[in-house]
């Protein structure tokens, strides 16, 4: 959480939230606010990383709602469910000041100057940010936001309409990317170094993501949806090449944000129903995505809830594959395009024909961790068959651990129901399915969706 890779210009710009501390009416000629696309680019890329996908508050928090993580901490806490609305505040900065507001500007320069490779770049990664926001959040602020001092109470967008913008967003950056445009990124995009044929293919999987998340939605069928995705999942990643990662090098200031959350000394683990579920499976990527504890050498997670402090060397960490220094933060995989095919398939064709798709997602992440074919495919063959009453079972199952530390995870758990969950020990309500909007955005900003609690459902996630 600390890691302090890139110094974001977010300072020099404005931001669209009720908080009126954002403007700045004078007008300082040693902070530029018209700045090249590259400059924006870059650590607009890095914040996306850092504080959207791994180094924030709100990451860390839906990985205890998923039982992943666990504070070593006595009861209540987050892993527990107990949660204040001020506790969100740094997040929505995160999301709408830190990252979305700066992704519309350089959308906006981009657009202006004819750089239609960075506009394209600016709406893909819009997209997965206010994806991202609306998940959690439910209804949010968009179309009338990032509006300045013309408008800093900007009314809620329902999530049925957000998603329909994000669609949007995505569509006119793939239009992007087929104009002509001379300009095309290279070191300033840590993401894919603008090789816009890889955009292109992240777009098209990112539109297949944000349509199967809408298989219970009111109004929708699965059947349409997963149609959707599957027709976008044609144009989507082909493989573990195609992965939208913000590499680290590892020195100091450019650790990974999960191998710093990590760090020993803090109070966050590894939790027991995670690091439990590898030996049930007798899953062999136990020793790439888990460390053994130090104090014991064997792999062992916390029981979220625990009335006691344990040692925090008697507990597994994040293992080298995803939480070294040098790890990179994974934001979307191939490995997901194929769980989202398998799904699709599924629903579509029935297990049968999903067999395939499943098989090759699993092995394309156990490929990417280093796990040999022939192991991979003794695993597969210890966890079944899709049958029609295994499959969706299964294919999230396998998906959540391709998807380690991703919060797309608290997701499919909510629509699918997988991984089973049951809540905690010392639960102060059932498990959360959304988190409390801000006690910034409820005191500058107030609208009538901020009375949500922890355990009412966003609209797309229907009984």
């Amino acid at each position: 959480m600390k890691n302090k890779y890139i110094t974001l210009i977010t300072c020099a710009l404005v931001s669209f939230t009720g908080c009126k501390k954002y403007i700045d009416v004078n007008h300082d000629p040693n902070r530029p606010i018209d700045v090249k696309e590259s400059l924006i680019l870059a650590p607009v890329e890095a914040a996306v990383s850092q504080n959207i996908t791994a180094g924030g508050n709100l990451p860390i928090v839906i990985q205890q709602y998923l039982q992943v993580i666990a504070l070593n901490q006595v009861p209540p806490n987050f892993g527990t469910y107990l949660m204040y609305h001020q506790d969100m505040d740094g997040d929505w900065y995160n999301f709408y000041t830190q990252v979305m507001n700066n992704l519309v500007l350089l959308n906006k320069k981009a657009e202006a100057d004819g750089n239609a490779n960075y506009a394209a770049i600016s709406k893909i990664l819009l997209a997965y940010t206010l994806g991202s926001a609306t998940d959690v959040w439910g209804d949010v602020p968009f179309s009338k936001g990032f509006q300045g001092i013309a408008n800093v109470t900007p009314t809620y967008d329902s999530q049925e309409s957000v998603y329909a913008q994000i669609q949007t967003l995505l569509d006119n950056a793939i239009a992007d990317i087929a104009k002509s445009s001379a300009t095309v990124p290279t070191g300033d995009d840590f993401y894919y170094a603008g090789d816009m044929s890889k955009w292109k293919k992240a777009a098209y999987t990112l539109k297949a993501r944000y349509y199967m998340h809408l298989t219970k939605a009111p109004g929708h069928t699965a059947a349409a949806q997963a149609q959707l995705a599957l027709t976008a999942l044609q144009n989507g990643m082909a493989s573990n090449d195609d992965d939208m990662k913000m590499p680290f090098a590892g020195g100091a200031g450019a650790e990974n944000p999960w191998q710093q959350n990590f760090l020993p000394g803090s109070t966050l683990v590894l939790a027991s129903t995670f690091v439990d579920g590898f030996a049930s499976r007798k899953d062999p990527r136990v020793s790439k995505m888990v460390a053994p504890a130090i104090e014991t050498g064997l792999y062992t997670g916390r029981v979220i809830g625990s009335d006691d402090i344990g040692s925090l060397e008697a507990y597994s960490l994040g293992g080298s594959f995803y939480a070294s220094t040098s790890s990179n933060n994974y934001i979307v995989t191939y490995s997901e395009a194929l769980f989202l095919k398998a799904e699709a398939t599924f629903v579509i064709s029935g297990a049968t024909a999903a067999q395939p798709v499943y098989t090759l997602a699993v092995k394309s992440h156990m490929s990417k961790l280093g796990i040999a074919d022939d192991v991979a495919d003794s695993y597969l063959t210890s966890r079944g068959t899709l049958t029609s009453a295994n499959a969706m079972k299964l294919i999230i199952e396998e998906k959540v651990v391709a998807n380690f530390l991703s919060m797309e995870n608290y997701v499919d758990w909510r629509r699918t129901g997988f991984p089973a969950l049951t809540k905690v020990k010392n639960a102060l309500s059932d498990i959360p399915r959304r988190v409390l909007y801000p006690q910034s955005e409820m005191t500058s900003n107030p609208q009538p969706q901020q009375n949500a609690k922890l355990t009412d459902r966003v609209w797309w996630d229907a009984q």
